[in-house]
């Protein structure tokens, strides 16, 4: 017999909340406020849509035509993030697949400018979105990328997520076909996660020039159930 769901209530949908950091601030995306910031941070750096169902953008106006087309959905629920440090917009992540009756959401439609990438804003960026949705009381966080999209796939790993495996022949992107890879957290880990996170924030992680004393890949490590067979360990 499957375990019982105690005290089991359906949580709310992503609602427009903030979401503040140290490092990090997300808004609800707007094109009259985000599209023009966000474009000036992706302009010539196609790479940034690869893997992704859109984009590349020829112009400042066919990405402010996504942003306004998109913006209004319900789901995917983007969000614009931006960099404190620089003060700059420099991104964008949604939540998608919300289906709040399984208890179930995902993150994804990530498209962080190389401005972002690889810095503490783009981390907390993430952890930010995964605390909204766990202290929202979701059960489920997924995460979902190309199987050929190695570097999604480490930073999956890196952010707590474990591995579920590929699905074959999941779609086709762009006339192409795309394998997908599966991640995932559930409630019961969010506590460690959340205390590897803050110990990983912390500024006493991180040097006078700025670098990490611990990786983040190495708190989580702790707590990942599956490890995903394509990446070192």
């Amino acid at each position: 017999m499957s375990a019982v769901v105690e005290n089991w209530t359906p949580p709310t949908r992503p609602d427009g909340t903030v979401l503040q950091g140290q490092h990090a601030r997300l808004e609800p995306l707007n094109a009259e406020k985000h599209a023009a910031l966000l474009y000036r941070a992706y302009v010539d750096h196609d790479d940034v849509w690869d893997y992704l169902p859109y984009g590349p953008f020829s112009s400042a106006s066919q990405y402010h035509r996504w942003v306004r087309d998109n913006a209004s959905l319900d789901d995917p629920w983007y969000y614009a993030i931006k960099n404190i440090k620089t003060g700059e917009f420099e991104g964008v992540a949604s939540f998608l697949r919300i289906s709040p009756e399984a208890g179930s959401i995902e993150v994804g439609s990530i498209s962080f400018s190389p401005a972002l990438q690889q810095t503490t804003a783009a981390t907390e960026a993430m952890y930010l979105m995964m605390a909204w949705a766990f202290e929202a009381g979701y059960r489920r966080y997924e995460w979902k990328c190309n199987a050929m999209n190695m570097p999604s796939r480490r930073a999956a790993q890196r952010l707590g997520f474990s591995f579920e495996g590929v699905f074959r022949q999941a779609a086709v992107v762009k006339g192409r076909n795309r394998d997908t890879a599966w991640f995932a957290a559930i409630d019961a880990e969010w506590p460690a996660l959340k205390e590897a996170y803050a110990a990983w924030l912390s500024p006493a992680n991180f040097d006078a020039e700025g670098r990490q004393r611990e990786s983040l890949g190495d708190m989580t490590r702790l707590v990942r159930v599956a490890e995903d067979p394509a990446q070192p360990q």
